[in-house]
This record gives structure tokens, C-alpha cells and sequence, in this order.
């Protein structure tokens, strides 16, 4: 049976949690996150992005939401061909001394296929407990289509299978009106979530919004509008676009094609900015609760275990948005 999730790419962002959109009560990593699985089934872990996972925190995760919650994950960037801080990497591998970020090929093969297995460990504890819904390739605006780019798309979800990855590719060259079916078919002949993409146009990393399932999981993502700010390196910035509710009623019809089209569908909002994400969320899913869609309740998360008298920040460093790629 069809299931469509929403949510969003952050749950203890910085403007988030100063928004109010958490009772005071939720005064902690766990609270929040008990929070916002009372209401949500889906949310992106973006903080991966810029720190590699633990398996504490997955561990803590699956505690702390219900069964039928799931986790998408964004791959740490130097896997996705991005640069990343070298003070984020494991503090026990060899690195290049003298550099602040590193890139694949500043660092050698051994420590790359080192920091692969880390990553992919630290989430085990999600995947046997069935919360992890997909990786997130996010791959760069350098990243063009071309036979090496897809061989590395397919060495990417070999390494992390048995968990599955979703691609969200960030160069048009993908998505050209030349290239779209030649690209949707790749990835549908390997069985490889699309990523659709809503945002800004007209700039290096924008992607056209093309609305296709290629496997029994769909996912779609929405970064907003905000076309004068997208460029800016402030993510309180570049994320600060509220979708109207017009702007969500006339993709509804899009979005129940994608939905025919896969037996699972992720709806994730990225506009990270106070509490848009999450109201954006909210109304979407009401929306497509209305028209029928197979949206289930949320369902409230297991009870908390007590409080310890001084609590632990348990949130992962670059939750709060810093330095987001989107």
C-alpha cells in the first residue's frame, strides 16, 4: 500500500528552536525530538553533511521515536565529492597537514575507504531497526553527467547497500531537456530514488523541478524561493522563504502523479529558516490528507526515559544549520 511522509531537513535548528515553535517544556535534544515526532514520520538528518554520524546518536534516535518513524540521512560531503572541514574528520586518520578543508583527492584512498566505513557504521543501529529511509547523495554543481559520473553513482549505492541511497544531483546538465530522459533512465534501470528539486532558478546550482519517481521510492525536496538571497553564504538567508498556501495547493496535482507513480513518497521541506519548514510541512500534509492521499497520523513517539539532573547536549555539531548546503 502507498504511503506518502512529510517533513522537514532539520529539527534543532538555531531559528527553529528560537521561533517557539517547541512548547518550553522541550527543553532538550530528546524532548525535541519527541516533539517533533508527535507530529511528523520523516525527517532528514542534515547534519551529516558536515559531521560524520555516531552510533550513539543513531542509537539514541531509534529510542526516542516510534517505530513507524524513518530517518533519511545526508551523506557526509566528502563522499559526495564535496570539500569537507578537516577538523570534522576522525582525529585519528592521517590527513594533509596545513589545509582547513580537504577534498577527495587531498586525501588518500586507505583514509577514504576508512571514512566510508565509519559513516556507514554509525547508522547501523537505524537501519536494523528499520528508521533509516535513504541516504542523501547531494551532488555537487561540478558533478556533470558523463559515463564517470555515473559509475561513481553506482559505486556510491554498492557501498552502502543493504541501506539505499536517493540522488539529488545540483548540475543542470542532468536535468537539460537533451539529457532529462537519458538520466531518469539510468537511474530507473538501477532502481535509484530521483531527487526532485523546488527552487531558485536561473543560478549555477539550480536544477529544473522534474516531478519523476524512478524506483518504489520518490522523494522530493523544497528549498524555497528566495531567488535575491539564494547566493549568500548566510543560510538564515538563503533558506528564508515562506511557501504560501497557494504555492502548496497548485502542487498538490504534481505531487499525486508522483505518488502514482511509487509506493512510498518523501516530502521534505528545506526552508530552514524559524519554523517555516515546519508550518510549510504541516499544511501540506493537511492538504494531502484532504485529498485522500495516504498520509497516516502521526503517532506519539515512547515515553521519555527521566531526565537526568544535568542533561546532555546529545545534538550533533551542525545541526543548527551552519554553513548548510542545502
Amino acid at each position: 500500500m502507498a504511503r506518502v511522509l512529510v517533513g522537514t531537513s532539520s529539527w534543532t535548528d538555531k531559528s527553529l528552536v528560537a521561533s517557539g515553535w517547541y512548547p518550553r517544556s522541550a527543553r532538550t535534544a530528546e524532548q525535541r525530538l519527541r516533539h517533533y515526532a508527535s507530529i511528523f514520520k520523516l525527517v532528514e538528518v542534515d547534519s551529516t553533511y558536515y559531521f560524520p554520524p555516531s552510533e550513539k546518536n543513531s542509537e539514541l534516535w531509534v529510542q526516542r521515536t516510534s517505530p513507524d518513524f524513518t530517518f533519511n540521512v545526508k551523506a557526509f560531503s566528502l563522499l559526495t565529492g564535496h570539500p569537507a572541514k578537516a577538523d570534522a574528520l576522525y582525529k585519528d586518520l592521517p590527513l594533509p597537514r596545513g589545509k582547513t578543508q580537504l577534498y577527495p583527492h587531498d586525501v588518500d584512498p586507505e583514509v577514504m575507504e576508512e571514512v566510508w566505513e565509519r559513516f556507514l557504521s554509525a547508522l547501523l543501529p537505524l537501519h536494523h531497526a528499520g528508521r533509516l529511509g535513504a541516504l542523501l547523495f547531494q551532488f555537487p554543481p561540478w558533478f556533470v553527467i558523463g559515463r564517470e559520473s555515473k559509475e561513481y553513482v553506482l559505486q556510491c549505492a554498492s557501498r552502502a547497500a543493504p541501506m539505499r541511497i536517493c540522488v539529488e544531483f545540483r548540475n543542470r546538465t542532468w536535468l537539460s531537456p537533451e539529457n532529462r530522459e537519458e538520466t531518469l533512465q539510468f537511474l530507473s534501470t538501477h532502481r535509484l530514488p530521483y531527487v526532485a528539486v523546488d527552487m531558485p532558478q536561473g543560478f549555477t546550482s539550480s536544477v529544473p523541478r522534474v516531478m519523476a519517481a524512478t524506483a518504489d521510492l520518490a522523494v522530493m525536496r523544497f528549498h524555497g524561493h528566495n531567488d535575491a538571497e539564494w547566493e549568500s553564504k548566510d543560510v538564515q538567508k538563503r533558506f528564508r522563504y515562506l511557501y504560501s498556501h497557494e504555492e502548496l495547493v497548485e502542487l498538490v496535482p504534481s505531487l499525486e502523479k508522483l505518488v502514482e507513480q511509487s509506493e512510498t513518497t518523501h516530502l521534505l521541506f528545506n526552508n530552514c529558516y524559524r519554523d517555516y519548514a515546519q508550518q510549510n510541512a504541516l499544511d501540506l500534509l493537511h492538504l494531502l490528507q484532504d485529498r485522500g492521499l495516504p498520509v497516516p497520523e502521526a503517532t506519539a513517539p515512547p515515553p521519555a526515559e527521566e531526565e537526568p539532573a544535568r542533561p546532555v547536549n546529545l545534538e550533533l555539531p551542525g545541526l543548527h544549520g551552519e554553513g548548510r548546503s542545502g
